[in-house]
């Protein structure tokens, strides 16, 4: 596999090996023999996930162990259908997320990878992103090309993960085989260029084997000048039915992406957001940088094996590796402005200055492993229902990196563009072993049923940690060994068939932040820390539509960059509470015969309580906007056979651009229309679609977060227009 994290050299191009792909993809497409299985009893399979064909899913598998009813499940969950994505043509998480509005983003650079807030928490790239409930580095951009749903559970997620984030946890499930031959082609109003195939089917003397292939080249031109790239993915799933009571279940998927880092803007002065700044300006270019280049290698494997009517066992394992080659430049601070007086001003000068940085890390490497095996089962003890879920799991986590080139090469303005430096020739350093997080658990989940109105889910996992962090001379900086129990517990009353309250409470353990790099800490990783949630919720299935309402509250310890006694010096210290209060309301699903939508509005309440910093507390905190909101729908014209009419709001309310919460965002709302034709053309079932994102071309601070403690601000894309054509054969 080593093969598969080539780094191109200079002046050679990876679209050699995107043409190979799509040849492959095309005669695939084109040449495989699918079985039908008209006149075929097929074995029996186990099914990840349903295609409604619409918006509205009824199961997920990231609330527990296994796919569950949503409605039954204690917990707030989104599901993101396949339906959805093709009608979005969504290409990123954040084109997906942005549907739910709980989620906002924190640090999504344009030619980087993603991450996200949820419920005003920032997700963790180590264990917040999962492929078919195994966790995978979340240093990439998934490919969304071979995935069935995309789930978020919102909230804590100890008992199924172990080490989380208390913001939540996204679950991608992929497509399984099935009898499909398809070919997506797109363009956008830029001229960028994709193209992507679908092909499987079962075969073997009795189908028992599936097979399910996606590949995909896209040529990206961004709207940000200097910031064009290229992306291939392939990823193959193959089912075997290996007797009535035992599947295998594999897949595998590999994405090379190219494309310019995109930075941030910075406060001018540190009190106020750049004025007419341009979303489409490309800020510190420097004409000697490199596209950042991130191969990503996903495997996951599931045998389960049935026992007899009631009784299951699983066991899979997982891989995940990413390797991330960064040459590039970037905006950062006025150390070269004389009107900076701070010893560390992370913020551009009051004029618009700002120093211009020559970073370089290649060959970062982020490797996650994980296996798990559970047994599950139904039985009952005095007439009490029980559905128990027993099991252990491993994971692994390792980084490794090479000492990181910084260097400031000179400065530029806002307002122009910046001339060419000289960049950084020195020697790169070995790379060596940063971090070797291990973590062991066993667990237990227990959903009892006492009548058909009444029951309570019983959990918990006892979590073994076993952490080390690494200096460059291979001495270890930290040891963190720790054992901690994360319950769960949850009470379910279902009044009537189709309505679910439920209250529950969880405690998580979360990895500790790293330092940034201009803190007297710098790259420190802190020790874990715990987190503790309490939720309430109401869901109710109305005919075609799924309704929620929930509250929540979830405490964890606050990690920040701490001002010194030192004007402008800072230490990174896990110190304080933040506590996050809020309402969510979703509904999904068909509204009537003819409209279907996905809806959701978000009202959270967060503040930082002894921190140490006075001027950190007592408002809302930095990127979390008191409200947020996200409609999306779709109608069939009763007039136009195969005609829809798509499109939908995302707003959010006004939030503070600095921890001091002196400087804040202005509330916007972003209008996205779109359309979708089914016909058929030469005997062949044929889509196309148009969507418009950011309709009236709106201005506006979609990030304004400190992650990493950069406090860059992102402005969010302008009128963006795409069409595209799939055709099944």
């Amino acid at each position: 596999m080593n093969m598969l994290y080539r780094t191109f050299n200079e002046g050679e191009s990876a679209p050699r090996f995107t043409l190979n792909l799509l040849t492959l993809g095309l005669l695939l497409s084109s040449t495989v023999p699918v079985a039908h299985a008209a006149n075929t009893e097929l074995p029996a399979t186990s099914i990840t996930a349903d295609d409604t064909g619409g918006y509205q899913a009824d199961n997920a598998w990231v609330g527990g162990f296994e796919a569950a009813p949503l409605l039954d499940t204690p917990a707030a969950i989104s599901v993101f259908t396949d339906t959805l994505i093709k009608d979005q043509q969504a290409r990123l998480l954040s084109e997906v997320l942005r549907n739910d509005a709980s989620v906002g983003e924190s640090y999504a650079p344009i030619g980087y990878y993603e991450n996200f807030v949820v419920r005003g928490f920032s997700l963790n790239s180590a264990s917040s992103y999962k492929i078919n409930g195994r966790t995978i580095t979340g240093e990439q951009n998934v490919g969304l090309e071979n995935k069935q749903q995309v789930e978020l559970l919102k909230g804590l997620s100890g008992l199924q993960s172990g080490v989380s984030e208390p913001g939540g946890v996204v679950n991608y499930v992929t497509k399984r085989a099935a009898d499909v031959r398809s070919v997506t082609v797109s363009t956008d109003d830029r001229g960028s260029g994709y193209l992507a195939t679908d092909v499987g089917g079962w075969f073997g003397s009795e189908q028992q084997f599936g097979l399910r292939a996606n590949f995909a080249h896209e040529d990206l031109h961004s709207y940000v000048e200097h910031a064009n790239g290229q992306r291939d993915f392939a990823a193959v799933a193959f089912d075997w039915n290996i007797s009535p009571d035992a599947l295998l279940q594999l897949d595998v998927e590999y994405q090379n992406k190219e494309q310019r880092s995109v930075p941030g803007y910075q406060l001018l002065g540190g009190t106020e957001l750049p004025h007419h700044a341009s979303p489409k300006k490309l800020l510190a270019h420097q004409s000697g940088s490199r596209p950042v280049t991130i191969d990503s290698l996903n495997i996951n494997g599931n045998f389960e094996y049935h026992f007899s009517e009631n009784w299951k066992g699983n066991l899979s394992a997982s891989r995940s590796k990413v390797v991330i080659d960064d040459y590039s430049s970037f905006a950062w601070g006025c150390y070269g402005s004389t009107s900076c007086t701070s010893t560390v001003p992370n913020y551009f000068s009051p004029e618009g200055g700002y120093d211009i940085y020559d970073f370089q890390s290649p060959d970062d490497t982020r490797r996650n492993d994980e296996v798990q095996a559970a047994l599950s089962g139904q039985f009952d003890t005095g007439g009490i229902g029980h559905e128990l879920t027993v099991g252990s799991s491993a994971f692994r986590r390792v980084v490794d990196q090479r000492e990181l080139v910084n260097e400031m090469i000179g400065s530029g303005n806002i307002d122009s563009e910046p001339q060419d430096f000289a960049r950084y020739d020195g020697p790169l350093q070995d790379s060596y072993r940063r971090l070797d997080s291990r973590q062991y658990g066993v667990f237990f989940n227990d959903r009892i049923s006492f009548n058909e109105q009444w029951q309570t889910v019983i959990g918990g996992r006892e979590v073994r940690l076993d952490e080390r962090t690494f200096d460059d001379q291979g001495d270890t900086t930290r040891h963190t060994q720790r054992y901690e129990f994360l319950p769960q517990a949850a009470l379910i009353y279902k009044p009537v068939q189709n309505l679910s309250l439920y209250t529950r409470y969880s405690k998580g353990l979360s990895l500790g932040g790293t330092a940034p790099w201009y803190a007297s800490n710098a790259f420190e990783i802190l020790a874990p820390s715990v987190s503790r949630q309490i939720e309430a919720g109401v869901k109710y299935d109305w005919r075609r539509i799924s309704l929620s309402a929930t509250l929540f509250q979830i405490r964890q310890d606050y990690q920040y960059a701490r001002p010194d006694a030192t004007p402008g010096e800072f230490t990174y210290v896990q110190q304080g509470e933040q506590k996050n209060t809020g309402l969510e309301l979703a509904a999904n699903g068909w509204a009537s015969e003819r409209l279907q939508i996905a809806a959701s509005v978000a009202a959270i309440r967060s503040r930082v309580t002894g921190s140490g910093t006075p001027h950190y507390e007592g408002h809302q905190t930095i990127n979390v906007p008191t409200l947020r909101a996200s409609l999306y729908g779709d109608y069939a014209l009763p007039w136009v056979d195969g005609l829809a009419l798509l499109g939908g709001v995302q707003y959010s309310g006004k939030k503070y651009a600095s921890q001091q919460g002196g400087v804040q965002a202005d509330a916007y709302a972003i209008f996205n229309i779109g359309s979708r034709y089914s016909t058929r053309i030469e005997g062949h079932d044929t889509v196309f679609r148009l969507s418009v994102d950011n309709l009236f071309d709106k201005r506006y601070w979609r990030d304004v977060g400190g992650y990493m403690g950069d406090n860059y601000a992102f402005q969010g894309a302008p009128l963006t227009a795409r069409l595209s054509a799939s055709i099944n054969f």
